[in-house]
């Protein structure tokens, strides 16, 4: 590949849950009655492979053997004008000239040459193959461009080329932007709102053709009579069971994946197909009676392999998944339906770890690394790293928490003007002259700054009241989910291939309880540290479940009351404090609010963290979990120093 090229997936997507009720809950810009729409949505196994880079013309072909029977290279000028003509033309093409041109329109960029290498995603098979490869024409200007587009923002933008063609697509067709994983989706008049969530067991989905006839223009002539006001007990039925009704069984099947309940999956997916049997076929009865659909999930060599089906898209006899019961009857399924002479894929969805977000708190000033601090805030205090380059402290710590799949970051902040500093570190992209002189693994990692930057949220504590209050600042952030907290002056090795922040949340995976990284020190530095203690609850002596916090205790106190009593060496103890992390769940917010609602301040009248987690632990229980690595600090110069020396080489 060349140095200025760029290696592409875009999946397929698949809607599990939800289907027309993106464009149903489009009419609320007419009836504010109806309930807006909801979807589950998945990006599938199968898809686009391609290599973009910049050109001055605009380009797709292919070398992807799944297509050659039916492929044209294309190439045109890179002009408004004649990109939206090819975009009417009902084409293949139409969809990569209809998002170009509007990349053109809204962006000024030049042109793209796009090569498709691989093709396995099936077209008009319901799987969106038009969406794909808009999605995949947006991507490749955004990252060629460095037009710094959210996944969202690529979403949009593949949503709005496709509608400069002939395609009336859905809003939940562009989905595959999100790549292999569940998420849920929200259609609100205009709005579109899309949020990952998390399974708990894997999933193995099959969906298949069936070689039937549908009309889905009718189909949808006939459902859209139903809005935007229900004249009739028909239209009624529509409006109910594509708002109030789906609502409910999408809030009930998402219930159902997060706890890995698969059987009542399965379930329920046989349910929501005679939910639409009963309220949405009776309107378009000629094309939604779907004989061939019905015969299979009737089945019983399917009924056998499977926990539950229904149809794909717009229904009918076009397309039908299942959830197979286990990953060989899985395979199973597939050659069963393609010995029945049809086209069948599997799907299988992973589950992801719990926690999807961070908190890293940067708002101090770093008065102990003054005068330095006068200019460069000390998250982006230079550090080498074992790669060799040298990365500002935050930059670390984001890639902590990408290495651990962390999805999106909030970083406090103290002003306004902090946010300029990040804005031209992880948004904004290197001017040309800089770029030119990068070679082809430091370009590839500028996109990899970008892509972080991408995850970034941010709130201000503009008034220093305290660390927990600095947390509490991120309540709606974490939005009632659990959350990894990692403190903005320290950085983390691993003892092993698994970094410290995934050590964590796996733990917390085990236990489900609020948790804090502890590490061993010598008894005459307790005066120094909030000190632990409590009991081992596992035989490697990894959890301890915490009986008390002490803030800066004398040695002779943490001898008498703090030491921690191995489960092997009797009579010995250990002394324990914070390793510098954090998971805290809904309850330690609620607990932050409470005591900033109450005035509960200490000494010097701020909201300590370590209260509420002291508070949490009297009434939940609070475990420290100690991990298998080691911190570093920069917070102090003589710490900054032994992290200059030690982190690159630690470990080797």
């Amino acid at each position: 590949m060349k140095k200025d090229q760029i290696e592409l997936f875009v999946p397929g997507r698949l809607c599990l849950f939800g289907e027309h009720s993106d464009w149903a809950g489009k009419y609320r810009t007419m009836n504010a009655d109806l309930v807006p729409g909801a979807a589950i949505v998945s990006g599938i196994e199968q898809g686009i492979y391609a290599t973009v880079e910049k050109a001055k013309r605009f380009t797709v072909s292919s070398s992807a053997p799944e297509i050659s029977d039916v492929w044209k290279d294309f190439s045109c000028r890179m002009d408004a004008h004649e990109l939206k003509e090819i975009a009417k033309s009902g084409s293949f093409f139409c969809y990569c000239a209809g998002v170009a041109s509007y990349m053109l329109e809204w962006y000024k960029v030049g042109g793209v040459k796009i090569k498709i290498n691989k093709m396995n995603l099936p077209m008009k098979s319901g799987l969106s193959s038009s969406a794909a490869i808009c999605v995949l024409v947006a991507r490749a200007f955004n990252l060629l461009y460095n037009l710094n587009l959210s996944t969202l923002g690529e979403m949009n933008i593949a949503y709005w080329g496709e509608l400069r063609t002939s395609s009336r697509c859905g809003r939940l067709d562009q989905a595959c932007a999100f790549g292999v994983h569940p998420v849920f989706m929200s259609f609100d008049a205009e709005e579109v709102e899309v949020k990952n969530f998390n399974i708990s067991k894997s999933l193995y989905w099959v969906f298949s053709d069936l070689n039937g006839e549908k009309d889905t223009i009718k189909i949808l002539t006939d459902l859209n009579k139903a809005f935007p006001f229900a004249e009739g007990e028909r239209e009624k039925n529509v409006q109910y069971a594509l708002g109030e009704l789906n609502v409910k069984t999408v809030k009930e099947a998402i219930e159902l994946m997060k706890n890995g309940q698969v059987e009542e999956l399965g379930k329920l997916m046989t349910k929501a197909q005679e939910d639409f049997d009963k309220y949405i076929t009776p309107m378009c009865p000629t094309q939604l009676t779907s004989p061939k659909l019905h015969a299979m999930l009737k089945d019983e060599t399917v009924r056998s392999l499977t926990y539950g089906g229904k149809g794909v898209g717009s229904h009918g006899d076009g397309s039908v998944q299942f959830l197979a019961k286990s990953k060989d009857d899985q395979a199973k399924l597939v050659d069963y339906l393609k010995s029945l002479g049809l086209h069948a894929y599997p799907l299988t969805i992973e589950p992801k770890h719990t926690i999807r977000k961070a908190i890293i708190p940067v708002a101090g000033f770093g008065t102990r690394l003054y005068p330095e601090t006068r200019f460069l805030k000390k998250d982006f205090f230079p550090v080498i790293d074992r790669d060799g380059q040298v990365k500002p402290l935050i930059l670390i710590l984001l890639e902590e928490c990408k290495a651990a799949g962390i999805e999106e970051i909030c970083i406090v902040l103290g002003s306004e003007e902090e946010r300029l500093q990040y804005k031209q570190f992880f948004e904004t992209p290197l001017p040309s002259e800089h770029l030119d002189k990068l070679p082809k693994e430091k370009l590839k990692y500028e996109r990899h700054i970008l892509d972080l930057g991408k995850r970034l949220t941010y709130v201000y504590q503009t008034e220093k009241k305290g660390f927990g209050d600095a947390v509490y600042q991120c309540a709606d952030f974490a939005a009632d989910e659990p959350v990894l907290l990692l403190l903005g002056d320290t950085i983390y090795r691993s003892n092993t291939n698994k970094c410290c922040a995934l050590q964590f949340i796996e733990a917390f995976e085990k236990y489900n309880k609020p948790m804090m990284s502890i590490h061993e020190i010598p008894l005459e530095k307790v005066c120094y540290y909030g000190v632990t203690s409590g009991k081992w609850i596992d035989s490697k002596q990894r959890v301890l479940n915490m009986s008390n916090i002490t803030e800066k205790p004398t040695s002779a106190y943490a001898e008498e009351n703090l030491g921690v009593a191995s489960m092997s060496v009797k009579g010995q103890k250990s002394y324990y404090c914070a390793f510098g992390s954090y998971i805290l769940t809904p309850d330690v917010f609620r607990q932050l609010k409470e005591n900033i609602d109450n005035n509960v301040v200490n000494a010097k009248g701020e909201i300590e963290l370590t209260t509420a987690l002291e508070q949490v632990r009297q009434k939940e229980g609070l475990l420290g979990v100690r991990l298998d690595g080691k911190m570093f600090d920069i917070g102090v110069p003589n710490e900054y120093r032994d992290t200059m020396y030690n982190y690159s080489t630690f470990g080797s």
